[in-house]
């Protein structure tokens, strides 16, 4: 009431006078400047000016700090997480991320090394097909009665199998970012998502300058979820429904077109390679097993309009063994490992925060003129996939990655990495450490079966290795340490 009063004279006088379209026009730009000027200038961490987070805390505008969360996409782990110095994280990783085949830099907060091989690099194709929701329990490998993945289980014994192979987290994102940048999650969405994402040391950034053609191929629209921006900007060509012909298409749902649809469309990319004499990696990310579970009609014995999450498995698992089958009439197809893994799990809710079954996802490498059959038993993370790829083809390049191959690295190192939005787990010898904000941390023993988890007492060492590779994941991303 007192500013009406303050400005009434001046706000009647407005209404009693007119200014044309121009002044009108430059008035309004004058006023625009004030929101942009806003959104370019002002930062949130302005306010930062004690050690003591509660003091930042109530400097900040809840609705600014609500909005620049939403903008920036991630969590700050220095803030809301125990944290070491950065001389002690990377001591511990530099420790961890050694192989027999690598050399470390001299850079003592980095993990920069040189993986040496011993031979030439092998002349290899790769099709990494990431599936949209493909639990570990859904194989009959595994337990599962209801019979959804024939083809997959199929293969199991003609395959290099990892049995014990886990998700990093619970969104597609999540999982294409272990997939392609073989990195810890870092608090927050998936680096995907971020802004400051591209040039990063990705799986495509390793190939492509070696002469292979890389492209991500998403039956759906690669805007969704920053895909294509990311990819884009990180050494793949980005090809979505938009790309696939018509002709290919046999149904669509609102996550893109059907799995066969993308997967005879990747035919087509590899053929194109292989005729103009080039190797490829083609990274597929499926849509089909995603609500509402609809496929074409006629493939498998669950009709599409069930919609059940079984029907949307099968379908999937079909797609793919017509892909295979039609794969093996090409030249190119014994020089080629097909990679089947998932993205994450269908579900991830349990009696625990993070419970360990459910990140359990399933990892084929098909590649029968290549690879020998073997059930691997070792725990294997998700981030470990990329550089072991690179492994198979025996190539000797400088990696940065937090991952590691997995028949390089001593077994005494192995892990895995669990994590939600907010809450970080690491877990080694059955015991998972859990990060959460607040600087809160818990431990635990764990089932790996139930996903049922037991608190036990902190243990120093363990404790000190979680926070060493998520901190220290956090560090290489936010100073630019993980650019290629």
């Amino acid at each position: 009431m007192f500013i009406l009063v303050l400005f009434k004279k001046s706000l009647t006088a407005s209404q009693k006078s007119s200014l044309r379209f121009k002044k009108r026009t430059i008035v309004f730009l004058g006023f625009l400047i004030l929101p942009i000027a806003g959104y370019f200038l002002v930062n949130n961490w302005y306010k930062n000016i004690s050690k003591n987070n509660y003091v930042n805390e109530l400097a900040g505008n809840g609705i600014y700090e609500f909005g620049s969360a939403f903008w920036n996409n991630e969590i700050d782990y220095n803030r809301f997480y125990a944290t070491k110095t950065d001389t002690a994280n990377f001591a511990i990783l530099r420790k961890m991320v050694q192989t027999r085949n690598s050399i470390l830099t001299n850079d003592l907060l980095s993990v920069d090394r040189t993986i040496k091989c011993d031979s030439s690099s092998k002349k290899w194709n790769v099709v990494l097909i990431s599936v949209e929701s493909l639990s570990g329990d859904y194989l009959r490998y595994f337990g599962n009665k209801d019979n959804v993945t024939p083809y997959l289980d199929s293969l199991i014994p003609h395959s290099l199998f990892f049995e014990n192979f886990y998700a990093s987290g619970t969104r597609t994102v999540r999982g294409l970012e272990a997939l392609s940048l073989a990195i810890p999650p870092t608090p927050g969405q998936s680096i995907v998502r971020r802004k400051d994402n591209g040039d990063m040391f990705t799986m495509g950034n390793v190939l492509q300058p070696v002469g292979y053609d890389v492209r991500y191929i998403y039956g759906g629209n690669a805007f969704f979820d920053n895909m294509g921006k990311y990819f884009g900007g990180n050494g793949y060509t980005v090809l979505d429904k938009r790309d696939i012909p018509d002709s290919l298409v046999n149904h669509v749902t609102a996550w893109g077109v059907d799995d066969e649809a993308a997967f005879n469309y990747t035919l087509q990319q590899c053929d194109n390679s292989f005729n103009s004499g080039k190797l490829f990696f083609n990274h597929i990310m499926t849509v089909s097993n995603h609500r509402p579970y609809t496929y074409p009609d006629g493939r498998i014995d669950i009709p599409s309009s069930a919609q059940v999450v079984n029907g949307g498995v099968k379908y999937t698992d079909y797609a793919i063994n017509d892909f295979i089958k039609k794969a093996q009439t090409k030249s190119w197809f014994n020089n080629t490992l097909f990679v089947i893994v998932a993205d994450h799990c269908s579900k991830s809710a349990g009696k625990t925060g993070l419970p360990i079954n459910r990140y359990h996802i399933p990892c084929i490498v098909y590649a029968p003129q290549l690879i020998k059959p073997v059930a691997e038993k070792r725990l294997v993370s998700q981030i470990d996939l990329a550089p072991t790829l690179l492994g198979f083809l025996n190539q000797t390049y400088t990696s940065r990655f937090l991952g590691s191959d997995v028949y390089k690295r001593d077994s005494t190192n192995d892990r895995i990495f669990i994590s939600t939005y907010q809450d970080m787990g690491y877990i080694r010898n059955n015991k998972l450490v859990v990060l959460s904000p607040r600087q809160k941390v818990t431990m635990y023993s764990v089932d790996y079966a139930t996903g049922n988890s037991q608190p036990i007492a902190l243990q120093d060492s363990l404790v000190n290795e979680a926070i060493a590779w998520y901190q220290g994941a956090s560090f290489l991303y936010k100073g630019k340490k993980y650019k290629k």
